[in-house]
């Protein structure tokens, strides 16, 4: 009996746990908080480290668009630069799936700044709507580096139309229901701008994809439809030589290149505003030292004459900016082509 009692005795020392006083804890939790702050020390020492020697080796631009349209030449004008300032920078096309398929390349690549990509409304908003395995998240699959140019996006309609304004192009949809076609890039915002004009004038207007812009404006040209939305470095040289008729410009304030030509604010509509733009992203959790390098040599480069010079020859305004300016700008991007998407009712092919 006395055995047992010794054995219970025992067990209950053993199985109390250890108790620590005041101090102890005190300096258990000096000892993980100077711990913590070394390893952030060490963190930071390593980010350093890291922007400095960057880059060490060629960076890929990803361009998700067939080689030759004004979104690769912006692509070519900016790592040719920074060719010349930060070291070798090459372009990538790699086209298919509405820009989804370049995206998700960089989304899925090592976020060590060696692979980035120009990004637009097709490739973060658009595209991630229509396509449910496009393998990213705009919102979260990417680091914003820096904006690149803006281009305006202009109401255009064939010469043999007998309209001049916006209103006279709407009384004509609505006198002749089914018989007015718009040309559209299938599920390139053109499109959405185009579903998004029927839908405010409550028009019968028919809306025909194509496979890009040119063969659009080939059969604009042609008579084969009869009216479009496009930007202005597409149309630019056919506006001047009147072989294409603007009707409005979906912008704030007229166009300086356009003087004559209103805005869709103007015509009646005051929330038609859109533009083409084009961004450098990276894949999320890049270093912010290695974005903030980025930035600075492209915004450097958008400032230099050279480069808004051969800007402006694609109708196209820079944008010099901060990473935390166009990620407020893209938040507020994705929702407006996403809702316009859903009003076009495009299905991806």
């Amino acid at each position: 009996m006395a055995g047992d009692g010794q054995t219970r005795r025992r067990k209950g020392r053993m199985s109390k746990p250890h108790q620590r006083n005041d101090g102890e804890n005190r300096r258990l939790f000096d000892r993980l908080r100077l711990f913590a702050t070394i390893l952030a020390a060490a963190l930071a020492v390593t980010s350093t480290a890291q922007a400095q020697s960057y880059p060490n080796r060629p960076i890929k631009l990803i361009v998700a668009v067939l080689p030759g349209g004004p979104m690769d030449v912006m692509g070519r004008l900016i790592a040719q630069y920074l060719s010349s300032t930060l070291g070798q920078v090459f372009v990538e096309n790699r086209a298919g799936g509405g820009t989804t398929l370049g995206a998700k390349a960089v989304a899925s690549a090592e976020p060590d700044g060696y692979t980035l990509l120009l990004g637009n409304a097709a490739t973060l908003a658009i595209g991630p709507t229509l396509y449910k395995s496009a393998g990213y998240d705009p919102r979260t699959s990417f680091a914003p580096v820096a904006f690149l140019a803006s281009v305006p996006y202009v109401l255009i309609v064939s010469p043999s139309l007998p309209v001049r304004t916006v209103p006279e192009l709407v009384a004509y949809a609505k006198a002749h229901p089914g018989k007015l076609s718009f040309g559209v890039p299938n599920a390139a915002p053109p499109h959405m701008l185009a579903a998004w004009f029927r839908a405010l004038t409550g028009t019968d207007v028919v809306i025909v994809p194509y496979k890009g812009a040119s063969a659009v404006l080939t059969d604009l040209l042609g008579g084969q439809i009869q009216a479009g939305f496009e930007t202005t470095s597409v149309l630019f040289s056919h506006l001047q030589d009147k072989k294409i008729n603007a009707l409005a410009v979906a912008t704030q304030v007229r166009l300086p290149d356009l003087p004559d030509v209103p805005t869709m604010i103007e015509s009646g509509f005051p929330d038609f505003v859109a533009s083409s733009w084009t961004s450098v992203m990276a894949p999320a959790g890049t270093p912010k030292d290695i974005v903030g390098k980025l930035n600075e040599s492209i915004n450097a480069g958008l400032n230099t004459p050279q480069m808004q010079a051969r800007l402006k020859q694609l109708a196209a305004d820079a944008r010099p900016g901060t990473p935390e300016e166009l990620a407020t700008f893209i938040s507020g991007e994705i929702p407006k082509w996403q809702t316009m998407a859903k009003i076009a009712g495009v299905t991806a092919e």
